[in-house]
């Protein structure tokens, strides 16, 4: 047995294309989903129609990860605190007011987290950050992240939400995190000869054990690029969009570094900080200085 396991779309559609592409050629038909379906990226709807017809077609686990939760959350307290014109929340805005009834009973569908049972195999736990939390980062040489571990009842868990792969070993169980396939955080010392890439992991059930391979994959991130431009996000979202397009070619800057400095500069120099009213000038600084760039 052959599962493909992808996490952290984050709406870049041509990355998911790219992977689903990979998994047909391996003859791959059973597909598991760790949440973050849609964020940073344009036209939402294509990343939704791509998840819909792929359901109809082979067995499919969809995990609700923290972006869901916003979408969700937001609806229910009566759509406040976002900005189409704001570089903190102009992509959450832009992705919700793309979403429809459809989408929404979609996500109020997806389970937290799931147990999934085999008959010849070992059961997996599937979550987006942690099976306690979707926002909750599974972090290698954590004592948080050692305890789920224990106090879980798989000895596999799946997961994503750090955007970073890797393996964690801890008492005798495992987690796996898939990474993103839509703006992956490169792990430490990595060797991508400059391409931008892809992630997903292809689970292979053997002789009665799971064994992962990592899969990155050259895609067309200039068109993801282009795109962000012509929906107009690089307008309304122009700090967001700046570090998203760094990240989608170096693997590396994430938007939570970038936030987090701006608010410390925000907070030096005003006194108070808070979520989401995060002035442009301040992420403008806080790019220069996590970046690099001018």
């Amino acid at each position: 047995m052959e599962i493909a396991v992808l996490s952290d779309i984050h709406g870049n559609h041509i990355g998911l294309q790219r992977c689903l592409k990979e998994a047909y050629l391996r003859g791959i038909e059973r597909f598991f989903f760790l949440g973050d379906y849609l964020g940073e990226l344009a036209y939402p709807q294509k990343t939704m129609k791509i998840l819909y017809a792929l359901q109809e077609k082979y067995p499919c686990e969809f995990i609700r990860g923290n972006k869901e939760d916003y979408w969700l959350n937001y609806r229910k307290n009566g759509e406040k605190g976002w900005k189409k014109q704001d570089s903190v929340t102009g992509c959450l805005y832009y992705s919700y007011h793309q979403l429809n009834q459809k989408d929404f009973d979609f996500y109020e569908r997806m389970p937290l987290m799931k147990k999934i049972e085999f008959e010849n195999l070992p059961a997996i736990m599937i979550c987006h950050g942690s099976p306690r939390r979707t926002n909750e980062k599974m972090l290698p040489d954590s004592q948080e992240t050692f305890a789920v571990m224990e106090a879980c009842d798989t000895n596999l868990i799946l997961c994503g939400h750090t955007h970073v792969r890797g393996v964690i070993e801890h008492g005798g169980k495992k987690v796996i995190n898939a990474g993103s396939v839509g703006v992956p955080l490169y792990e430490k010392n990595i060797l991508l000869c400059g391409k931008a890439q892809t992630q997903m992991v292809v689970l292979h059930g053997e002789d009665g054990c799971w064994k992962e391979e990592f899969i990155g994959l050259d895609y067309d991130v200039e068109r993801v690029i282009t795109e962000l431009h012509e929906c107009g996000l690089y307008e309304n979202a122009p700090s967001w969009c700046r570090v998203t397009e760094h990240l989608l070619f170096s693997g590396t800057g994430s938007h939570g570094a970038v936030l987090e400095r701006a608010m410390q500069l925000c907070e030096a120099e005003t006194g108070n900080c808070v979520w989401p009213d995060v002035p442009e000038v301040f992420l403008k600084r806080a790019i220069e200085e996590v970046l690099g760039m001018g």
